[in-house]
């Protein structure tokens, strides 16, 4: 049996690429919904629409576990889809807790970089609001990340005069730690810790998220049956050309 990881575009295979490195003997497909991406600028019924269109397709393939490698379609849907399967479905969250543990040694405050929908639902609200006991969380919604992943834009040449709009009237001296609240953006660690000052450090929920279906996976007892096979799927179509294939293994080889 598979495990199916999805996302609105190419950011869950930071999450695939986690869960090959310390799962390699299982089966996965990934499924990008490219037709829709970006979820995070959508309403919240537009993206639980397309989640549940994706996750049924999912469904079909044989699959025991189902990994919603997007933050906004976890807040939006999770709870919805743990209703409607059988199979586990593991969610993503921005990496808070970490995050305010580390900076509150360090006197520092924390930035949370996501989509606008993942930083207005009440369910990041809530997160943040249990762990942030010294109001030091501070977020700024960076669409943008999305658009140029999606593009294959990774260049300093395209992504710091986004960042420099984006981040450009903050004092970055007062963070401690950034979180990488969206699954595209850890494409761009290289480029965000050249623009950081060297001290902060920059964390996302990719490998937590990983670890967690290990386990899960580890206690159904259902663990490392498969032998590494991986297959794509953009919006319901298999991606069976060698240039699709090719692109897919391209992208989580710039995590490596």
């Amino acid at each position: 049996m598979k495990i199916g990881i999805f996302d609105s575009g190419v950011g869950g295979l930071t999450v695939m690429h986690e869960a090959l490195k310390l799962m390699p003997n299982e089966d996965y497909v990934f499924y990008a919904d490219t037709r829709h991406v970006p979820y995070g600028e959508k309403s919240k019924d537009e993206v639980r629409q397309y989640v549940i269109e994706a996750a049924d397709y999912l469904a079909a393939q044989d699959i025991k576990a189902l990994v919603i490698a997007c933050n906004t379609a976890t807040s939006i849907a999770v709870t919805d889809l743990r209703q409607r399967y059988d199979f586990p479905v593991i969610g993503i969250e921005p990496a808070v807790k970490p995050a305010v543990q580390n900076s509150i040694i360090k006197h520092k405050k924390v930035l949370v970089l996501a989509t606008r929908l993942t930083l207005n639902e009440e369910k990041f609200h809530n997160l943040v609001k249990s762990i942030d006991t010294e109001d030091i969380v501070e977020s700024v919604p960076m669409p943008g990340l999305v658009q140029l992943a999606e593009e294959r834009k990774f260049g300093d040449e395209d992504v710091i005069p986004y960042l420099q709009q984006a981040l450009g009237d903050l004092d970055l001296r007062q963070y401690g730690t950034v979180v990488l609240g969206c699954t595209h953006f850890p494409y761009f660690r290289s480029n965000l810790r050249r623009f950081f000052p060297e001290e902060v450090d920059i964390i996302d929920g990719s490998n937590g998220t990983a670890r967690h279906l290990q386990h899960v996976l580890q206690e159904c007892g259902q663990i490392g049956d498969g032998t590494g096979q991986m297959n794509f799927v953009k919006s319901g179509v298999p991606a069976e050309s060698p240039e699709e294939m090719m692109d897919y293994r391209h992208l989580m080889s710039l995590l490596s």
